[in-house]
């Protein structure tokens, strides 16, 4: 099997040549000396013949060395611009980040926010999939997504940004001529729109304070796999449905919404930026993560963390 060229010897026997010792060149790469004359002979062996004369006055350039020096320029130039040009990027974010959002959440929450990133960070472009679905990010190739759920443990990395209020609602019209329900066994008798994606779609859990737990099956006219694909049903009074309160919490503070059987509430879930798993990761993924922490984690609708509530 064909192996790789020693590029890293390479580069050491241009320097040499250029400074005519291998002393020199070790001062100039920040190498031992022992480390320079070792990689020269490393090379001398691997094709076969000397590169350099040696005396113990003079170093000098074989027939051989004289041919090789400037494809070993060449190696070493590029080596070096390779590593400006990394460097110069880790300085300044630049480049493409692929970002994986939920439909309804991107297009409201995170859409409206990014022309003022890119006015921060000109040399940036975000390329952003639109999907209830969740999405492989290793497999797909993202750099980050927005995922809200109840995360379980995987070997993605999580960093969690605000809580995210479910509520049950339906215009103020329904609910005074279908009732108001007080309690998750009143659902039998109302008709639910439902969001295919729940983790279990036919069966909706609620929990109360004091820890009780009650379940209800909907039945309804309409299901969907993207939330606001239920709000002109919702708004016409056809139904009520369990939504986020990132969707409807300006239709509730305008009255338009009515969030009833407030004491019951669906299983917590969160905002959650996640990543591939890795320390490392580019200066325009960091970049845009920090910016949606900012401004997503002390959005209008986020709910704060306990510990934070009671801080206040």
């Amino acid at each position: 099997m064909a192996t790789l060229p020693d590029f890293e010897a390479w580069a050491i026997f241009a320097r040499v040549a250029a400074r005519g010792s291998f002393g020199r060149a070790a001062e100039d790469l920040n190498l031992s000396k022992a480390t320079v004359s070792k990689a020269v002979a490393r090379l001398e062996a691997r094709i076969g013949t000397p590169l350099f004369h040696r005396t113990t006055r003079r170093l000098s350039l074989t027939e051989a060395g004289r041919a090789a020096v400037p494809n070993a320029e060449r190696i070493l130039g590029a080596g070096e611009e390779a590593e400006t040009q990394a460097l110069a990027q880790s300085a300044s974010p630049r480049g493409v980040v692929r970002l994986a959002t939920p439909m309804s959440f991107g297009l409201a929450h995170v859409a409206p926010l990014l022309p003022e990133f890119f006015a921060a960070y000109p040399d940036v472009a975000v390329d952003m999939e639109l999907s209830d679905h969740t999405v492989d990010l290793i497999d797909g190739g993202f750099d980050l997504a927005l995922r809200i759920a109840s995360l379980s443990d995987s070997r993605l990395k999580v960093r969690r940004l605000c809580r995210v209020k479910r509520v049950l609602v339906g215009t103020p019209g329904y609910f005074e001529r279908a009732g108001r329900p007080s309690h998750p066994r009143d659902l039998a008798g109302h008709a639910c729109l439902g969001y295919s994606y729940l983790a279990s779609r036919d069966r909706w859990r609620f929990l109360r304070e004091d820890g009780e737990e009650a379940t209800a099956t909907p039945s309804g006219p309409m299901r969907a796999n993207n939330a606001d694909a239920l709000t002109p049903s919702l708004m016409a009074g056809l139904g009520l449905a369990v939504q986020p309160e990132f969707i409807v919490w300006q239709d509730i503070a305008a009255g338009r919404l009515e969030a009833v059987m407030c004491d019951w509430s669906p299983p917590p879930i969160a905002l959650n930026v996640v990543t591939p798993p890795g320390s490392l990761r580019p200066p325009r993924v960091t970049a845009l993560i920090e910016f949606l922490v900012r401004r997503l984690a002390k959005a209008p609708w986020a709910t704060p963390e306990p510990s934070e509530a009671a801080a206040k």
